[in-house]
């Protein structure tokens, strides 16, 4: 058996002789000693030179918010991101300078950073407290070698005892991340499981939580990156990149919350999208022919469930040639979509980026012709196999590229009616080799700054994203467009949905599916959702009933299903596939599992569409000031060490306590509730917060609590957004004191930002005996109801009066809970 070689490992460049030869050679490059520094005219920069040419660079770009930035060399990037928005980086702000004997501090309001003269390692402290927020454990650091160049940039933090770690977005892992080492190199990862790293997505921002105070950190770097909190060296947690440069923001909090508004005051948030896209939609691969889809729809409003969405995957295609028609399966698209939207239906199609290689297809030749795809480093094309078995690729770093792809969604968009789009394999994704995508010498233009696929490939979705989104803007300025991407990177929620990839039809993925989506929600992407049900596989009825229940919650709700079809990572055999059908259809539809599992997903899908003014004004608030939609426990409480370990609660929006059923027969589960009063949904039963409890589950709903003093709307259920005017919708109020608002607008379009919206304030007031509920209205947008049934849950007294600003109303009983009609113009309700 011949020997295997070693691998051949760098030397360190200290340890080199002039005339030898090595089979590489590195050298480590940090700050070291502080030898001067240099404040911008302006205040708001301070460089800082080591002991070589080494800088360092501390910027203020926001209250709250410190830019570092290294550069070994002396000689920092093109200032230019895909992550942060444009104009998030404020400028203007003075950093206030204190040089002390072995130390240089600023101050940036509420936020000092302490530079360590004897190798420039920076100290993080509350200045108002004194507390240490998070500090360096190691300089900064470069590695360099002879035939890699720059190859790996290092920052090294200190990790305190019990501190705790959030978000990084796309992992299945667990929710506190202390522990894990992980990877962000955006991956076609079908049928992962909990450990499998990494996934679709690149989101390298997390925070840090110590003795209830709380920071960020956005590892502003596209490449592969890695974070290690605490996994290889107890009591660090680093975070390091194979190109670019060491570039990361460092975020104050104190609070959760604040870390996350701030991250999305940088890297921006979803715009309001179309209130369809809120509603359930519907998918597999794949529905066809044009009847399959008829028929579906037909079952859809026979049975009164309600759906908003049809998808149809990639089989919708002539030859998987993307912006085509199967004439075969579709003779008249324009006619079928046409008649869905009759039914209340949008149609979403698939595109990918994989452009099949093919002469006479048109996309192909005129992609050519402008010379709009990736190529290697040879001259060459890039080309590898992905539904065809050859394609090519446009190179979305391109400004030009992006607008001729934008545009090819004309026909489908404007002329046969398609109201979303879903782009797939994204990553980019490559069959047939093991590194599942482009080779690393793929060429990008990175507008302007031109580079190779290893600082392309986390934001190659994400600009695919964009350069869709930009499209059908231009194509229809008036209409909200929706987007679902499968890769995407940090600032990518600008421009697309999410879900969580091809997942599995188990008890432990409707486990991960809650963690992910929470993960993803704080890691900035609150539009996001789950395979229904799972993607690969069968679920059984009742697992398929609790994760409808669960996906009620998550504001992307769908399902989706791979069918008969046997990998979502190699070429299918169609044929096979038709064959397999014909013996078993393996249907995922709602009423799939017959009894009782129809009802029980009816009944959740209908608590959707009552909640969809709650969802909406929880989106709304997203897009004003980051909060994210989905928050886990710890946000609630950060303080409480009990929350911060809990991982299947969450709050959905601002005062709605969700406690998802994960395992099989549950009859009952055990939560643990904030601090504060929480009442039952249903019945207003009331529960103490700072301590578990012991919930009943029924197989028709999960346990649902709310924040004592909420209000929550309901609008009546309709088989599709848009379907009934409302003269009447549900005010659900929870004894106790709180604050709660209701947004709405047309749905659609941008009127809104005209002032063309509805929003109403409401306050309610608890005292002994009493119960106050007062309201006020801002906007110009006329709601369609003239009055609000408002119910009242958890009272502590039996009303004997309500007065709707001062007149008296009927009062009626029903359950222990009190309702009364109201015109919706009301000032204030009062129960005594």
């Amino acid at each position: 058996m011949a020997k295997q070689k070693k691998a051949l490992q760098a030397v360190p460049k200290s340890a080199t002789e002039t005339s030898a030869r090595y089979p590489d050679v590195y050298e480590e490059i940090s700050p070291g000693p502080l030898s001067r520094y240099e404040l911008a005219n302006d205040g708001s920069c301070l460089t800082l030179y080591g002991a070589q040419s080494a800088q360092l660079r501390i910027a203020a770009v926001r209250e709250g918010v410190l830019r570092v930035r290294f550069a070994p060399e002396g000689r920092f990037e093109r200032d230019f991101s895909y992550a942060v928005q444009q104009g998030a980086q404020e400028g203007g702000w003075e950093l206030g300078i204190n040089e002390q004997q072995s130390r240089l501090s600023l101050q940036h309001g509420n936020l000092l950073c302490h530079i360590s003269k004897a190798d420039c390692r920076l100290t993080f402290e509350d200045a108002a407290t004194g507390q240490i927020i998070n500090e360096d454990a190691a300089p900064v650091a470069a590695r360099k070698t002879i035939l890699n160049g720059f190859e790996k940039m290092t920052v090294t933090k200190a990790a305190q005892p019990g501190e705790a770690f959030f978000g990084l977005g796309d992992k299945s892992c667990s929710l506190n991340l202390r522990g894990q080492r992980l990877e962000n190199w955006n991956t076609d990862s079908f049928g992962y499981q909990k450990q499998t790293d990494p996934l679709y997505r690149s989101i390298p921002f997390y925070y840090g939580l110590h003795n209830g105070q709380a920071y960020g950190i956005f590892f502003h770097n596209t490449a592969r990156s890695f974070f290690d909190f605490s996994h290889t060296t107890e009591g660090e947690a680093s975070f390091w990149a194979t190109a670019g440069e060491v570039d990361y923001y460092f975020i104050q909090g104190p609070a959760l919350l604040d870390v996350a508004r701030r991250y999305a005051a940088l890297t921006g948030t979803h715009e309001l999208p179309p209130i369809w896209a809120l509603g359930f939609h519907q998918c597999r691969w794949s529905y066809y022919p044009e009847e399959r889809v008829h028929e579906l729809a037909r079952e859809f409003r026979e049975r009164k469930i309600p759906c908003d969405a049809i998808y149809l995957d990639i089989d919708y295609m002539d030859g998987y040639r993307c912006f085509t028609w199967n004439k075969a399966y579709f003779p008249d698209p324009a006619g079928m979509i046409r008649k869905l939207r009759e039914q209340g239906f949008q149609a979403i199609v698939m595109i990918d980026p994989g452009i099949k290689a093919d002469p006479g297809y048109h996309v192909y030749d005129k992609g050519l012709e402008k010379d709009v795809f990736c190529y290697r480093t040879s001259g060459e094309v890039m080309r590898g196999p992905v539904w065809p078995p050859e394609c090519v690729f446009p190179d979305y770093t391109r400004p030009d590229v992006r607008e001729w792809w934008g545009q090819l969604y004309e026909e489908l968009y404007n002329t046969e009616g398609v109201s979303g789009f879903w782009n797939d394999m994204n990553e980019p994704a490559v069959f047939q080799v093991d590194i599942a995508t482009f080779p690393d010498e793929v060429l990008h233009d990175y507008d302007g700054m031109r580079t190779n696929h290893r600082r392309a490939h986390n934001i190659y979705g994400q600009q695919m994203s964009r350069a869709t989104v930009e499209g059908l803007k231009k194509l229809n300025p008036g209409k909200r467009p929706f987007l679902l991407t499968r890769a995407t990177f940090s600032g990518g929620q600008r421009y697309a949905s999410v879900w969580t990839g091809d997942n599995v039809a188990s008890w432990e993925h409707l486990r991960l599916a809650n963690i992910q989506c929470q993960r993803l929600s704080i890691s900035g992407f609150s539009f996001v959702g789950t395979d229904v049900g799972g993607f690969c596989e069968q679920p059984s009825g009742e697992l398929f009933a609790r994760w409808m229940q669960l996906a009620v919650f998550h504001p992307l709700f769908r399902v989706h299903s791979m069918g008969n079809n046997v990998d979502g990572a190699a070429e299918a055999d169609a044929e096979e596939i038709k064959a397999a059908e014909r013996n078993n259809r393996m249907d995922q539809e709602p009423w799939a599992f017959g009894q009782p599992y129809t009802d029980q997903a009816r009944t959740a899908v209908e608590l959707r569409y009552k909640l969809l003014p709650y969802l909406y004004t929880a989106f709304w608030q997203h897009v004003q000031d980051g909060t994210p939609i989905l928050r886990s426990l710890v946000f609630e409480a950060p303080g409480d060490a009990k929350a911060a370990e809990r991982e299947n609660e969450f709050l959905f929006g601002g005062d709605l306590l969700v406690v998802p059923v994960l395992r099989p027969g549950a009859k009952t589960v055990t939560a643990y509730l904030p601090e504060g009063e929480w009442l039952d949904y249903e019945t207003g039963r009331k529960y103490t917060g700072a301590r578990t409890a012991r919930l009943s589950c029924s197989p028709d709903r999960l346990p649902l609590l709310c924040r004592a003093g909420a209000v929550v709307p309901n609008y009546p259920v309709q088989q599709y957004t848009g379907e009934k005017v409302f003269d009447e919708i549900t005010l659900r109020v929870y004894a106790g004191s709180g604050q709660a608002k209701l947004y709405e607008d047309a749905g659609e379009g941008y009127a809104h930002e005209d002032g063309n919206y509805a929003l109403q304030h409401f306050k309610t007031t608890a005292n002994k005996g009493t119960l106050v509920l007062d309201r006020t209205k801002e906007g110009h947008f006329k709601t369609s109801y003239d009055s609000f049934e408002i119910r009242f849950y958890g009272l502590s007294f039996q009303p004997k009066t309500v007065l709707c600003d001062g007149q008296p109303l009927e009062i009626h009983a029903e359950n222990g809970c009190f309702w009364a009609k109201a015109p919706a113009e009301f000032s204030q309700i009062k129960l005594s």
